[in-house]
């Protein structure tokens, strides 16, 4: 299409403030954004979007324009939601880089722009997959006659004969047509796609996966849905952007087939934009009872306030819910010595990483309720109350805390609890590769309690225990709130020179003995300590007869001056292990 046949539309309102001479300018598709720098994600002929939160004052609009132009985009349209008229210095570094500018007005949404746009490019240069962009429709409407996402990958099947899904950037599937990838599959491609976007490779990206080839097309956030902010910075975005995985290999495909398919991951986002929308409702409870937890609100006023979430949350159960609290946070590095927080992607993390990896389908989320406040993101999770304890007698505690049942299911008749390690086993690969060496994510989990007297305790419980993550190496790290009654809520705060002193005191001499000698003392001690001093159990564990058991604690004994019959010098051996 043209850019004139842009204005020819009365229905979309546009205003052109510049560049009538341009107005013959291929589109080839359409982006919005509000990053200062898009140009990774543009590839050339788009209309381009914007509802200028990248502009600060005047001086931002040059370099703005000058990478559009530089990007060789069709035209720019910007809204006038953000601030009104025009600022005529956008006015003017669009007319000196001749670029075409439009004024949208604010009572037009981009979605309505970009369903416009897609519709007539797919439909001039795919003209054998019209149903797709005619069947738009669909994609946005909700009810047993909607469809979603589906409607459009089972067109791409019918119709191009390609099997595609959508994945979360943890690769959990949101939609698909024919048989659901593997988690594993999933995992794996979404992995890729993050390292790729990191790397700052364009899309598509190929990957090779079990003898199958596939290319990965971003979906890109734009935030319109209210939920999910559009990201600053791309470190953020391509931790929240959805991925179309095709079972293809897109790099000697036509242009006019990338550009359909770049068409369906558009339709896609405004379906995205659609299902966020949703979740403004489950945000908006979480950030008001943690917002009166954190004031030190009265408890009737805090369990009123969930008698209002758990019908949202969990609807149609009818009795008050036991709750966990996680925290997570997600930082990056900056000039290799700070780290600054992630901002509001932790929110969407949070969401994605509560979702029970078994369940597919955009809407599994709907019973998580995640604030983002300060530089953390804070999760509500219910837990179904037992039928047997529905009546809150049984196991209450008087303060309203948990009584004392552990991560996995607890004693005070909750549902299946969270277990830290657990919610990162599924996704700590694909996060791992969107962090890349500059992010990490920390998360804490608390106990549940049954009421809302508990809620601040389990707030500060799975604060601490993200604090203890934290102190952990590795970029996606977690600690639950079993872990703050031991001494592993202690070692992660030893600074590193008394740490490296007190192992290399102990550890050394057997590590120097073990390398010259090959008598693997260090394994020998580990058994030895694990099977609390026994001699019997400890020799048939390493397959040894005792007496070479003996020979090497002696040896052990000799060379670092300790005893293992003496309760201390275990327990230094048994930390000096643990710290190294």
């Amino acid at each position: 299409m043209r850019l004139r046949a842009l204005l020819e539309n009365d229905a979309l309102g546009l205003r052109l403030l510049g560049g009538d001479e341009e107005l013959d300018r291929s589109v080839r598709g359409v982006m919005t954004t509000d990053l200062r720098d898009p140009s990774r994600y543009l590839t050339g002929g788009e209309l381009v979007l914007t509802g200028l939160a990248w502009r600060r004052d005047a001086e931002d609009s040059e370099p703005f324009v000058r990478i559009l132009a530089g990007a060789g985009v069709a035209g720019l349209a910007a809204g006038e939601a953000e601030l009104g008229d025009i600022p005529d210095d956008l006015v003017e570094a669009c007319h000196r880089h001749r670029l075409p500018l439009f004024a949208v007005h604010e009572t037009v949404a981009f979605a309505t722009i970009t369903e416009y746009v897609v519709r007539q490019v797919s439909g001039e240069r795919a003209g054998d997959l019209a149903a797709v962009v005619d069947r738009h429709r669909r994609l946005m409407t909700s009810g047993p006659t909607g469809g979603g996402p589906e409607v459009v990958l089972d067109l791409l099947g019918s119709d191009l004969d390609l099997h595609a899904w959508v994945l979360s950037p943890t690769g959990r599937q949101i939609a698909g047509a024919g048989a659901p990838l593997s988690a594993a599959a999933g995992a794996e491609l979404a992995g890729l796609h993050l390292a790729a976007v990191r790397s700052g490779r364009r899309a598509p990206h190929r990957a090779a996966l079990g003898g199958t080839t596939y290319s990965l097309f971003p979906i890109r956030n734009n935030g319109r849905g209210g939920a999910v902010p559009p990201a600053r910075d791309v470190r953020e975005s391509v931790l929240s952007d959805w991925l179309l995985a095709v079972e293809a290999d897109a790099s000697d495909w036509p242009a006019a087939r990338l550009d359909l398919l770049q068409g369906v991951t558009q339709l896609i986002a405004v379906e995205r934009d659609r299902r966020d929308a949703a979740r403004t409702v489950r945000r908006r409870l979480a950030q008001e009872v943690l917002e009166l937890v954190q004031a030190g609100a009265a408890p009737a006023e805090i369990a009123a306030r969930l008698r209002v979430a758990t019908p949202v949350l969990l609807p149609g159960l009818g009795t008050a819910p036991h709750w966990q609290v996680v925290v997570a946070r997600v930082e990056w590095d900056e000039d290799g010595t700070s780290r600054v927080p992630g901002g509001p992607v932790a929110q969407a993390l949070l969401e994605e990483i509560l979702v029970d990896p078994a369940v597919t389908g955009p809407d599994s989320a709907d019973r998580i309720a995640v604030a983002h406040t300060g530089d953390e993101a804070i999760a509500l999770v219910p837990l179904p109350a037992a039928p047997d304890r529905a009546d809150g007698a049984a196991g209450d505690a008087p303060d309203g805390s948990s009584d004392g049942g552990a991560e996995g299911g607890g004693a005070d008749g909750g549902g299946p609890a969270l277990h830290a390690d657990a919610l990162l086993a599924a996704v700590r690969a694909p996060l791992s590769a969107g962090l890349g060496d500059d992010g990490r994510l920390t998360l804490g989990v608390s106990a549940s309690v049954h009421s809302a007297e508990g809620l601040r305790g389990a707030l500060e419980e799975a604060r601490h225990a993200r604090r203890v993550a934290a102190a952990r190496p590795g970029r996606v790290c977690a600690a639950g709130h079993h872990e703050l009654a031991s001494h592993v809520l202690l070692l992660p705060f030893v600074p590193d020179d008394v740490r490296r002193a007190f192992t290399a005191r102990l550890l050394d001499p057997l590590r120097e003995y073990d390398r010259r000698h090959r008598a693997e003392l260090i394994p020998t001690l580990e058994a030895f300590l694990e099977c609390d001093g026994s001699w019997t159990r400890c020799a048939a564990r390493l397959h040894l007869h005792v007496n070479t058991l003996r020979y090497r604690v002696g040896r052990i004994e000799q060379l670092t001056g300790r005893d293992l019959a003496r309760l201390e010098d275990k327990l230094d051996f048994f930390l000096a292990l643990r710290m190294s």
